[in-house]
């Protein structure tokens, strides 16, 4: 199954359905609850690199912002003193995802629209950061540049988790997603997203040195970086 590079999800787009769009972001939750792995990658990765006070975590690309907030939950569960920021450039995805920020105690979220680049000229940095299905949208350069500023804004651990690419997955995902033909972005772009994305071997041979591709099941990535510890 030949990764398909140069094939557009209709969300990317700047002229797409924005009713369809309101409604792929409302989605979210359900799917990425499904299918994307964050409480196992919050146990393994997440949760032994914050400190207990002032935590952070950066978000890149948070789209509608679920992500986010799951984060933000788990990590309040397990009592940490946090502040999980999303940032997405996209200004539609920012309007939708600012909506649900909370100030609550203990657990704080903020979204911003910003690029990883703003936030690097910023002088800003986190002890973790993340983001969720944003590497196969990326061409080589934008992959450059998120990893680049990834490696500037991170102090204790970095995981870019993204899709797996195969023909099952895409089989799989498609018949549980028939239900939301036609609702939603959802079905048609996340086999797009499945298309685009990477094989293991793929991804190792576009990342600099100090990057490292776990695997995980069921057909998921994870793209790893720590900071080289302090003399």
């Amino acid at each position: 199954m030949r990764r398909a590079e140069t094939a557009t999800e209709e969300m990317d787009r700047p002229d797409c359905d924005p009713v369809l769009l309101w409604r792929t972001y409302q989605q979210f939750p359900l799917v990425n609850a499904l299918v994307s792995g964050w409480r196992g990658v919050y146990r393994d990765l997440i949760r032994p690199a914050l400190p207990t006070t002032n935590a952070t975590i950066l978000d890149i690309g948070c789209g509608g912002g679920d992500i986010t907030r799951a984060l933000a939950r788990r990590a309040r569960a397990d009592g940490f003193d946090i502040t999980v920021t999303g940032i997405d450039p996209d200004p539609r995805a920012y309007r939708f995802a600012s909506r649900t920020a909370t100030g609550r105690p203990g657990a704080e979220v903020v979204f911003e629209q910003a690029s990883s680049s703003d936030l690097v000229a910023a002088g800003r940095s986190f002890d973790v950061v993340v983001s969720n299905h944003v590497l196969h949208h990326l061409s080589p350069t934008g992959l450059d540049v998120l990893l680049a500023d990834t490696e500037q804004l991170t102090r204790a651990v970095a995981v870019h988790a993204d899709l797996r690419r195969s023909r099952l997955a895409g089989l799989l995902f498609g018949a549980a997603t028939l239900p939301l033909a036609g609702t939603s972005f959802i079905r048609r772009d996340g086999l797009t997203s499945i298309r685009r994305s990477y094989l293991p071997a793929e991804l190792r041979a576009v990342v600099p040195g100090g990057w490292r591709v776990q695997p995980r099941r069921p057909f998921r990535n994870l793209l790893i970086h720590r900071p080289d510890p302090l003399p």
